[in-house]
């Protein structure tokens, strides 16, 4: 018999990974009411945008702005990204951001390259700055991201052994530095995943770092985000990072037409759980609202299911009253 957690806890990402990939920028109160509903549907974490250059991401140039405009809720984090330290000593000088204190390294040479236009094995040694960076400020590294975990549209597959080589390295700097191991979240970055890789890469990460969480990124950008996210659910994994109404994507990820799906949805996986009895602590009501005000400001029609079909609970109590 399966042996699901008990609990799973979602980290929200729309309104950073979902309006980040548009080619065009929307009001930040619009942005600013999305983020409330999702942190009063009882979303643990929500990431607000991004600390990056402008540049590169103009639909994030306003996210100090943003975070001003928030209500924010108690018991709800509202996170932002950052990539490097510029990015980072921004968010410290936004008060209404609460950090957390990623690291991240790529499995993908050509996907770091295009990303953070710098080599894998910089971006991996980058990570020792960070951990002696965030001590000094009073953090201690939260999670710890392997991109492109599965594989890469510019450089193709991605073996196993370079995600290994990545987690033995984070072991090894973290004992260096006497932290714990945090946890450590397989991206998916580009979509490549399929369920039998979930198990295997699950399995081969927690043969180095038993005690460490395991996290998931996924993306559905070939179809495969919920069967990948039940692979993960099999194998006892908690924590994932999603996107209501299934937006985002990379913008950087090299997908052709550019019009490939985005992260796993958040209500569509939370729906999961809730029929495999999991606990969420998320009203799925509420996030299925949050999705079609997503909706209602994108302009158009997302890729989420629930969100037009609704749960099944009402259904539910309409065949025990007939």
């Amino acid at each position: 018999m399966t042996s699901y957690p008990k609990f799973v806890e979602f980290h929200e990402e729309g309104p950073r990974e979902g309006f980040q990939i548009e080619k065009q920028s929307f009001p930040p109160a619009e942005r600013a009411a999305l983020i409330e509903a999702l942190a009063d549907s009882g979303l643990s974490q929500v990431q607000v945008g991004s600390f990056v250059s402008p540049r590169a991401v103009p639909t994030m140039s306003d996210t100090e702005e943003l975070f001003r405009l928030i209500k924010k809720k108690p018991g709800t984090r509202y996170s932002v990204l950052w990539l490097n330290r510029k990015g980072f000593e921004r968010a410290l000088r936004v008060p209404e951001a609460d950090i957390y204190p990623a690291l991240m390294c790529y499995a993908s040479d050509a996907f770091s390259r295009k990303n953070n236009n710098c080599s894998a094995e910089e971006m991996r040694d980058r990570n020792a700055e960070w951990i002696d960076l965030y001590a000094e400020n009073g953090y201690a590294p939260s999670t710890a991201y392997i991109m492109t975990a599965f594989g890469c549209n510019y450089q193709g597959e991605v073996p196993i052994s370079a995600v290994t080589d990545l987690v033995k390295w984070f072991k090894d700097l973290c004992a260096d530095r006497n932290v714990e191991v945090p946890a450590i979240c397989l991206a998916d970055t580009v979509g490549w995943a399929n369920p039998d890789q979930i198990r295997r890469r699950i399995d081969a990460v927690r043969e180095i770092v038993p005690d460490a969480r395991m996290a998931l990124h996924l993306h559905d950008t070939r179809g495969l985000g919920a069967a990948n996210f039940h692979a993960a659910l099999e194998m006892g994994v908690d924590l994932f990072d999603s996107s209501v109404a299934g937006l985002g994507g990379c913008p950087f990820a090299g997908h052709g037409d550019g019009k490939a799906a985005g992260n796993v949805c958040t209500e569509d996986m939370v729906f999961m759980c809730h029929e495999l009895g999991i606990e969420t602590g998320i009203d799925l009501d509420k996030l299925i609202d949050a999705a079609r005000m997503a909706e209602e400001i994108i302009g158009r029609p997302l890729a989420g299911r629930i969100m037009h079909s609704g749960g099944l609970d009402k259904y539910r109590q309409k065949s025990a009253t007939e």
